[in-house]
């Protein structure tokens, strides 16, 4: 790099002036908690499926005695 730029870049960093610094550490926070949000309300969903699947009871017509002597192999 040249001189000039280089010197130009020390100034700007240690010259008190606004730091962009904040700005990338706010962007950076709001999107971990976006994800970990996203990850948090994925599982909830996982585990309110699941007791919703649970609680659901499978239709008396199909019930025969030949499907509850077939099982898949």
């Amino acid at each position: 790099m040249d001189e000039l730029v280089m010197h130009e870049i020390i100034r700007t960093n240690y010259s008190g002036s606004v730091s962009q610094m904040s700005a990338y550490t706010g962007i950076a926070a709001q999107a971990l908690g976006v994800i970990i949000g996203g990850i948090i309300l994925w599982r909830a969903s996982a585990v309110f499926h699941k007791k919703k699947k649970k609680e659901r009871s499978r239709n008396a017509f199909f019930e025969t005695p030949y499907s509850r002597g077939w099982k898949r192999k």
